[in-house]
This record gives C-alpha cells, structure tokens and sequence, in this order.
C-alpha cells in the first residue's frame, strides 16, 4: 500500500504539502502542485475519502457525501436509472455518493448503523418500485428523504411517481382513439400506485363523458401474473373479445396479453388498443407493433432527491414526478 509520506518523499515536499495538493490545489504554486501530482501517478497513492469525509465533518466545512440505501434498486434493471442519476448527479456538485444495498433478511437498525458509519451528509432511501417503508429512527440523525417510496412510520420527504395523471395521460389517448370498452388488468389492490392510477382513470373516463360503472376490471393476485391468460380468455368468445382495448398495470402484462392476443388471432391494434406501464428498460419500442405505454421517471426521481440533500431542502411533503406518456403503435 501507499502512504502519503511516500508521495511525499517522492515529490521532495512535506506531507502538509501533499495533502494541501489533494485538499486545496489552488494553494500551492503552479510547479508544486505539478510535481506532487506527477508523483501521486507514479506511486499510484489513493486518497483516504473516509478520512477526509471525518476532518470535513469535524472542521465544519459542509456537507458533501450522500449516502444511499438501496432496497433492490441497486440490483434491479427497472429501478437503477435511480442510482445512476442520484450519483451523477452529486458528481456535477462536486459531492460524493456510496450505496448500501439492503438485503433479504437484513436487520434494517444494523443497515442504517452501516450506513452512518461512513459519515453521510444527507441519505436518500430508495426502493424498487413504489413502496411504502418503516424509517429508523436511527437515520433520522442527518437530512433523509425517500425516493420512490413513502414512509409509514414518520413525516419525510418523498420523490414518487405521479401516477394518478399518467394514467389520466394514458386512459384519455385510449378515448381519444375512440376505445370506450377497455379490460384492466390492475396490479394488485394493496399495491401504493393502484388507487391512484385508478383515479387517473376515472378522471379522464369523466372528463370524456363516459361511464365506468360497466368496464371490465380486474386485480392481479400477485406479481406472478399467472391469472392473466384466464382473465384474458373470459372475455374472448368465438374469437372475438368483449373489449376494444386492454389497460395493463406494467408493460410485463402487456408482454402476456400481447401473446394471447396474437394467439387468438387478434390484431394490435386494429382489433384490440393495448397500453402499458413503466416502459421497461426500453423493451416497450421491441413489442410489435411497439407499446404505447408510460413512463417511470426513475432518473428525475434520483435527481431531484439529490438535489433536495444538496440543496439543503426542509420541506417533509411528498412530491409527485411527472410519468411521461409514450406514443406508440399499440393505439
């Protein structure tokens, strides 16, 4: 391993010198610092961070580390954009970022005792897909805010979805289109985001003059989807379906329901309208025809709940994230 005293010794400087050159380069003269950097590459040093994460937090000189707890967003295609803008984001503020993912079986007291031991200056908590999660009281210590979920147990800041206007974004281009007898195919009724996309739905139905006392609905059981392909089956009689449309609570049902669709013989979209929900790591433009479905604003969520760490933000409301609709050929 290399120490500071062997940068030192190699750019023939004192250790206060090198240090200064990692800290605070505008300092030293121009040829100092050029020599102390051309030794750090030679030799390879690394700077200890945690070491200077404790003297900044001792010396008063501000926040500047976000720590992010991860409960499957870290590991998960759909949720990573999370990640990914949370530290891009700190980078272009000159902050650092670290994650610690929470697994199956953890002790959520002993996660978060991990998490402050590397001295964070705020901590975003996230989750993947919408959830709705019990805080430590032991994280409470720095600024916290929750991104993609919602705490059960205490007032905090949350950077959500809005799914309630974009399923209202989504229902009103199916009208717009001219379907008014859809079948939907809901995510399960305890899940957060269902009620609200339900009132999205009801909304736009509403806003076009129609009814939605008579639609078919449907909550899935679970996330397995294994009840799909018999719902779907119900209303198809003699080839030909009972509904003009299918409203899909993620675009993996879509996945299931274009399969029976195109199995019966059915054409998307010209017998059957389909949307989606989430544009699933851009799989939704591989459908053919491609989905038309919404999307997730994963990437805005991370941002935003960065900056509100950076920026030094108090408010505990929960702020809803505009969820794009994506025009596509399934309509």
């Amino acid at each position: 391993m290399v120490f500071l005293k062997d940068v030192a010794k190699l750019a023939e400087v004192s250790m206060m010198t090198v240090s200064r050159a990692i800290n605070k380069p505008d300092k030293l003269k121009k040829e100092t610092l050029a020599r102390v950097q051309d030794a750090i590459r030679k030799t390879g040093y690394t700077p200890d961070l945690s070491a200077r994460m404790i003297r900044s937090s001792r010396s008063g000189q501000g926040p500047r580390t976000i720590g992010v707890l991860a409960l499957d967003t870290a590991t998960s295609p759909f949720c990573v954009d999370i990640i990914l803008s949370v530290e891009e984001t700190a980078r272009s503020y000159g902050w650092n970022s670290y994650i610690v993912n929470m697994l199956a079986g953890d002790n959520p007291e002993s996660i978060a005792d991990l998490l402050l031991s590397h001295r964070p200056d705020g901590i975003i908590f996230t989750t993947m897909g919408l959830r709705q999660v019990e805080i430590s009281g032991r994280m409470l210590k720095v600024p916290l805010v929750l991104a993609n979920c919602e705490s059960v147990n205490t007032s905090t800041a949350s950077y959500i979805p809005d799914d309630e206007n974009g399923q209202y974004d989504a229902v009103s281009a199916l009208l717009k289109a001219g379907r008014r007898r859809p079948l939907c195919l809901y995510l399960p009724a305890e899940h957060p985001a269902t009620a609200r996309r339900i009132r999205g739905l009801t909304r736009a139905f509403r806003d076009y003059g129609e009814d939605t006392e008579n639609l078919l609905h449907h909550y899935l059981s679970d996330e397995h989807y294994a009840d799909i392909p018999d719902v779907v089956r119900r209303y198809i009689r003699h080839g030909k379906p009972e509904f003009d449309s299918v409203i899909c609570g993620n675009d993996r049902i879509a996945f299931i329901v274009y399969q029976i669709l195109l199995a019966c013989g059915l054409n998307i979209p010209a017998d059957v309208a389909v949307i989606g929900y989430d544009n699933m790591v851009g799989i939704g433009g591989l459908f053919i025809p491609p989905l038309s479905t919404v999307q997730l604003p994963h990437y805005e969520i991370g941002r935003q709940s960065a900056l509100h760490i950076i920026n030094g933000e108090t408010h505990r409301d929960t702020v809803c994230i505009s969820s794009p609709w994506l025009s596509r050929a399934s309509v």
